[in-house]
Formats: C-alpha cells, sequence, structure tokens
C-alpha cells in the first residue's frame, strides 16, 4: 500500500446487477451470445491516466491489490489456459463443453475485438457495460495505489466479477507469456492446458523457442494436471522438464479425428482445432477426474460433443460478408499463426487470393507477410487504426521479390471495397474468397463495417480455415 497516505478502501460488496439474477434460472443456448456481439463500452476515462504503466509484467502488484480488494481470487474455482496461439479457441471449447453439461461457468479472455465486455462473459452473457465500468471504479482506489497496469487493473475486476456472481467455474485465458502474467495471480489452478507455442513477443518473453516455452510452463505448479497437443520438440522439451520441475502431470493428446474418420463435429473451423479441441476435452475430463465441481451436473460425452459442435470466436477463420461478398477473416498476427493459415488455405487447393493485410509494427511483418502470401496472390497493405503497424514501403524494403503482389490503401472501407469488387471500376479479382488478416486489432476495426451476422453464424463451407489466430 501507499505509506504516504491513507490505506485505499476496499471495494464494498455490492449486490449482484440485475444481469446476475438471470444466472439462475436455466441456461441458454450457447448461440444466444455468440450470434451477438456486445455493446461498446467506452472505458477511455477509466484507462487513460493508467496507459503510461503500459506492459510491465509481474505478479507482486495484483498480489498486493487482490489482498487490498478482500481475496476475491480465493473465492472462485479457476483453470488456466496458456500459448502463443490457440489459447481463445481453447478456453472456448472448454467453456462452451462446461456449460453444456450444466455449469455455472465464467470465461476471461483477452484481447477484445470490438467491445471491452467480449473480455469478462458469465455463464452465456457478456459482462454489462455498466457492470464493466462500475467494477473498475470500485477497484480504481487500490489499482492506483498499488500502479497496476490496465491489463492487471481489468484482471483483478474480473476475478470480483467471478467471485460474486458465485460460478462453478471460470476458464482463464493467459494474456501474454505465463510465469508472470496477472492471470497466474488466481492460486489454485488445478488443471492448465497449452496451445501451440511458437516465436512471438521475443521482447518480453524471450529471443528464442526455449526461453518462450520456459516462460510459458510457468503456469504449472505442484501437483496440477496439464493438457497440450503435439508441439515443436524445442517445445515439447521444455514442457517436459519444467513439468518434472514444477511437480506436474504432462499428458499428451492427439488431435481429434475429422468427422469423416468418426470425430466430432466443430463449431470452429480448420484443421488447427482438432488440436485445441483435444487439449479442451482432455482438460474437461481432467475435472470430472479431480472432483467435479457439481456432482449432481457430471460430464458426459453428450455434453463434450454438445460443447465442442456449439463453439464460436470470432475472428478464427470465420466468413463474414461485406456488402453481399463473402470474406474470410483470420487474426493470423504472428509468423506461427500465419504458417498455418497459409497450409489451410493451400489445402483447399483454391488459386490465388486477394488480402486485406495490417501488421503491428512491433510483429516481424516480413516473415508474416511471406508466410500469408501464395505466388499468385494479391495483397493491399492498410494501417491499423490507433496503432502502429508496417506500411507498403517498410513491407516492400524487408519483401523486395514480393514488391509486385503489394498494394497500399489508408481507408480500411476503400480497402474492402476493392477487396470484394465492390468499388466502382477495376477491382483485385481473385480465384478464392478474400482474405482480412494480420492483426486482431485488424479484425476489431473492419467487423463494425461488415454486414450485420445472421441469427446464427454457420461455419464456413468450403472456405476451411485454421483459427490460427488465438
Amino acid at each position: 500500500m501507499n505509506a504516504n497516505g491513507p490505506a485505499p478502501e476496499r471495494p464494498e460488496p455490492v449486490a449482484p446487477p440485475p444481469e446476475l439474477a438471470l444466472l439462475a434460472a436455466e441456461p441458454e443456448t450457447a448461440e444466444s451470445i455468440t450470434t451477438r456481439s456486445p455493446q461498446p463500452v467506452d472505458l477511455d476515462d477509466l484507462l487513460e491516466p493508467f496507459a503510461s504503466r503500459g506492459m510491465d509484467l509481474g505478479l507482486q502488484r495484483l498480489e498486493g491489490a487482490l489482498a487490498a480488494g478482500g481475496h476475491p481470487e480465493r473465492r472462485f474455482r479457476a483453470v488456466q489456459v496458456a500459448g502463443t496461439n490457440g489459447k481463445g479457441s481453447i478456453a472456448t471449447f472448454l467453456h462452451v463443453i462446461l456449460r453444456a453439461a450444466g455449469l455455472r461457468c465464467g470465461i476471461y479472455r483477452s484481447p477484445h475485438l470490438v467491445s471491452w465486455c467480449e473480455r469478462i462473459q458469465l455463464n452465456d452473457r457478456w459482462i454489462a457495460p455498466a457492470t464493466l465500468r462500475a467494477d473498475l471504479a470500485r477497484w480504481r482506489p487500490i489499482a492506483a495505489a498499488h500502479l497496476l497496469t490496465p491489463f492487471e487493473w481489468l484482471t483483478a475486476a474480473a476475478f470480483d466479477r467471478f467471485a460474486l456472481a458465485e460460478l462453478d467455474l471460470s476458464v482463464l485465458e493467459v494474456g501474454l507469456g505465463g510465469r508472470l502474467d496477472a492471470t497466474t495471480a488466481h492460486p489454485h489452478r488445478p488443471v492448465v492446458g497449452f496451445g501451440a507455442i511458437g516465436l512471438d513477443h521475443c521482447e518480453h518473453l524471450g529471443a528464442d523457442l526455449a526461453s518462450i516455452a520456459r516462460e510459458k510452463a510457468g503456469v504449472l505448479s505442484a501437483g496440477c494436471m496439464a493438457f497440450s497437443a503435439p508441439q515443436d520438440p524445442e517445445v515439447a522439451t521444455v514442457l517436459e522438464t519444467e513439468a518434472r520441475r514444477f511437480g506436474a502431470e504432462l499428458r499428451w493428446v492427439a488431435p481429434l479425428a475429422a468427422p469423416e474418420a468418426g470425430g466430432p463435429e466443430l463449431g470452429l473451423p480448420g484443421m488447427v482445432q482438432r488440436s485445441n479441441g483435444a487439449v479442451a476435452v482432455g482438460m474437461a475430463r481432467a475435472l470430472a477426474e479431480r472432483g467435479w465441481p457439481r456432482p449432481e451436473a457430471p460430464l458426459s460425452e453428450a455434453a463434450i460433443l454438445a460443447g465442442l459442435a456449439a463453439a464460436r470466436w470470432p475472428g478464427r477463420l470465420e466468413t463474414r460478408h461485406f456488402r453481399g461478398v463473402p470474406l474470410l477473416l483470420d487474426g493470423a498476427h504472428n509468423p506461427p499463426a500465419a504458417v498455418v493459415l497459409r497450409r489451410e488455405l493451400d489445402r483447399l487447393g483454391a488459386g490465388g487470393r486477394t488480402w486485406l493485410i495490417g501488421i503491428q509494427r512491433h510483429k516481424d511483418g516480413a516473415a508474416v507477410l511471406r508466410a500469408l502470401i501464395g505466388p499468385e496472390d494479391r495483397a493491399l497493405i492498410v494501417p491499423i487504426p490507433e496503432h502502429r503497424a508496417w506500411s507498403l514501403d517498410e513491407l516492400t524494403a524487408a519483401c523486395p521479390d514480393l514488391a509486385g503482389q503489394l498494394a497500399s490503401v489508408l481507408e480500411l472501407e476503400n480497402g474492402l471495397q476493392q477487396l470484394s469488387g465492390a468499388a466502382a471500376g477495376e477491382s483485385l479479382s481473385g480465384r478464392a474468397l478474400p482474405v482480412v488478416a494480420g492483426s486482431l486489432y485488424l479484425l476489431g476495426a473492419v467487423m463494425p463495417l461488415l454486414d450485420p451476422l445472421p441469427t446464427r453464424s454457420p461455419a464456413p463451407t468450403g472456405a476451411g480455415g485454421p483459427g490460427g489466430g488465438s
């Protein structure tokens, strides 16, 4: 606490807002939340004074704040998902499986695409904007006293909301890394999942695969059970070593079989989701092995199959429409995700594609571009609103052999018009569905410009896609 001033007030317990009364009702179907976007909420006035804190990994500040706030992290059960790519998909699969089994379940995700409310979900409902603002406001004095970063502050508020909601379990998606990530401040995470681990955020986690894998393995703890689909051999060695060091049990799972081979239907498209789904299933079964939160609502194979099929999470090789023209959206925001996306498109064998690409400046833009662009493709390079991004000139200099396939566009809507052929005059045409990729923040800026979603957004047919982002 601040030794030079009065101790900050502990957030007062509050009666749950009206939305939480709905949690005691019969659970809604997964589509009730995934077929519509949450309401936008402006948090600039709250977060701006904390923005200068930036990225500052560590647990001491948040642990102190949670203690000052009455230890909400001790009042709800949790599991955790780490990894470079796929962790959001794993968390989504697991959450929907648990809901299908009848559990009251929360989920904490990052980043969001369109609304901050996407980050906190209570059962089948996004947190309401007014509730999120109120929760952050209640925690603001403690956040200021403990010099929390915006992500740490949001995590503290999420933990408090999960505790107030009296959930059976919450699924925590790691924000960055693992060992020092804010979600790791939860003291007991007996089941852990790993998505694919690759090179990303090297400036924070280390310059090589082994260093990054070691940071992500920091979510392990004595006695926990961890699950991973096949990893790069270097990553696998680190996970095995760290599991032994922590005294954790690491179980490797094979990707789920394809439907034509007797495997389950998945609500998220793409071959990589077979690996993500397998990790989620392993985690769910481990919970059943270790004392299911509600014995009267046990895990069943029917719940697993229903959850896998009902899972929805936007921006993971999602089919959307711009003025009636279909296109594909996928984050593919780092080189490993870009490689997976390209592999899936090649598997479809549909020929050249047109792209709208925006890549954040701190990413390895040349590696992302080289992984995405095929010899018959053309790409429009676009800025990412409110984020520093690679320009056409910079990418051309880094990839001179691709210069003839690249062009620049300054406005997203103009780029979408050209991409879809909706603009007047000559357009960029392709023989396959066009793709928007390169950054989750780009997708978040594009989504409000697209046609509204139908009542239920079907999985792409004939579009495939790996959901290469997390």
